[in-house]
């Protein structure tokens, strides 16, 4: 058995695939968490609230109901946990058809930091009567796993660290009393790192390989809004447009023994990353002069996310994803208790558009539902503290994924992880407003 330089560079970007960003990014991990206030109301304010200047994220329009210049600044404590349970992962063994031996090892720990900060700043600055700017900076997706060595998984995945960092600048015009647009433009950066196992041409040598891969990239993305008001109910609808990245970087294969050694090294690779449109629909309604209700709905396009593309060592591999598209509902109410304490609450469903066939342990992900208290407390006339808390329970999922390495040459093995994932997560949020 051999392996040339030719077939080595035919099937090296099959070898890299198993670590590239896109299962990295199940919409399970959009960072719903964007400001203090909406995780205590369970997002049910998001689009329609319009009652602090993180409502720029979530429908520009709504700045026009924040008068003078407003700022909040704050972030959300994330902690999350999720175990893995090894339903019999397998790999095959090349030359050996039809044989397969178990890939055994541990659960992989906790994946997750302690805690995960989720940092966002928003600012708002009225004009005129009509007219309002804003800025905010957030970081609306990001993952970051680590599993412990010896990890039955871990030819799916061992590191996860996915960034990115959204600078959104807004504009909103009041047409008249009851209604208002707004829209703007997102500058958006995405850093990741992601590694993962490689296994060797047999099974009884003791150490894997290991594939890395880094990429980066900044580009443009859009939003818009409408929003009214009556006085006592408030409609919003918003629009974020999906914002294609073109992720390049290196990925470093290391670690390959006997006949795979050649496999060792560094290349340069590309692949795309198109994160997804989101529709916002949200409605409040004052009940009484203290207490308001509230839902709001948002619509994730996901499905636009089917398959994704690898380039290394100039041939371009491409895996079918098949997301599907995802949604999330809420449901909240707020109550004055004084003119200082605001206290809320609310309850949220958010369904995964992961598919069930694709699943991974690098986004161990399932339907999650919300519950989330908070309260903002007004220390005077010009600023405000929010705090918030949220539980998010996870559903349950299987994961059956073989992943094939080494495809085309003599080498060619399947490994099949399946597991069994659970977990859940905590939320802990405050921000300061200001407003002048």
């Amino acid at each position: 058995m051999s392996v040339n330089r030719r077939v080595l560079a035919s099937i090296l970007p099959a070898v890299g695939f198993m670590a590239m960003p896109a299962p990295a990014l199940a919409g399970g991990f959009y960072l719903q968490e964007q400001s203090p206030i909406e995780t205590g109301r369970a997002l049910s304010g998001a689009g329609a609230a319009a009652d602090d200047p993180s409502a720029i994220y979530f429908n520009p329009a709504a700045m026009t109901q924040l008068p003078g210049v407003q700022t909040s600044l704050g972030g959300i404590a994330l902690m999350a946990t999720a175990h893995q349970t090894n339903r019999g992962s397998n790999r095959t063994i090349p030359g050996v058809p039809g044989v397969t031996t178990p890939v055994a090892g541990n659960s992989g720990g906790n994946p997750f930091d302690k805690v995960i900060p989720v940092p966002s700043g928003y600012l708002t600055a009225q004009l005129t009567d009509r007219l309002w700017l804003g800025a905010g900076v957030n970081a609306p997706f990001g993952l970051k796993l680590n599993y412990d060595d010896g990890f039955f998984g871990r030819y799916d995945s061992l590191y996860t660290d996915l960034k990115t960092y959204n600078i959104q600048g807004s504009a909103a015009y009041r047409l008249n009393d009851h209604f208002s647009v707004g829209g703007g433009v997102d500058v958006q950066y995405v850093k990741v790192t992601l590694t993962n196992a490689l296994p060797q041409l047999s099974p009884l040598i003791a150490t894997d390989g290991l594939a890395r891969v880094k990429g980066d990239d900044w580009t443009l993305g859009w939003n818009a809004g409408l929003f009214y008001t009556d006085g006592a109910t408030n409609v919003g609808l918003s629009y974020r447009s999906g914002i294609n990245h073109h992720l390049t970087g290196t990925q470093t294969i290391s670690g390959l023994q006997s006949l795979l050694a050649p496999f060792n090294g560094t290349a340069d690779v590309a692949a795309p990353l198109n994160l997804p449109d989101i529709v916002t629909a949200g409605f409040m309604h004052r009940l009484t002069p203290q207490l308001r209700a509230l839902i709001s709905a948002r619509w994730y396009n996901w499905s636009a996310f089917k398959s994704i593309a690898i380039t290394a060592a100039g041939r371009t591999s491409v895996k079918e994803l098949d997301y599907r598209d995802s949604y999330s509902v809420s449901l909240g109410g707020e109550y004055d208790v004084s003119p200082a304490l605001t206290l809320r609450a609310g309850t949220m469903f958010d369904r995964t558009p992961t598919n069930p066939q694709h699943l991974t342990t690098r986004v161990p992900d399932g339907d999650r539902a919300w519950l989330s208290a908070g309260a903002t407390y007004r220390i005077s006339a010009n600023f405000a503290l929010n705090l918030s808390y949220a539980h998010n329970f996870v559903e349950k999922a299987n994961i059956i994924r073989p992943d094939a390495y080494y495809a085309g040459s003599p080498a060619a093995t399947t490994v099949t992880t399946l597991s069994q994932t659970s977990g859940n997560a905590d939320q802990i949020g405050a921000s300061v407003t200001a407003r002048f």
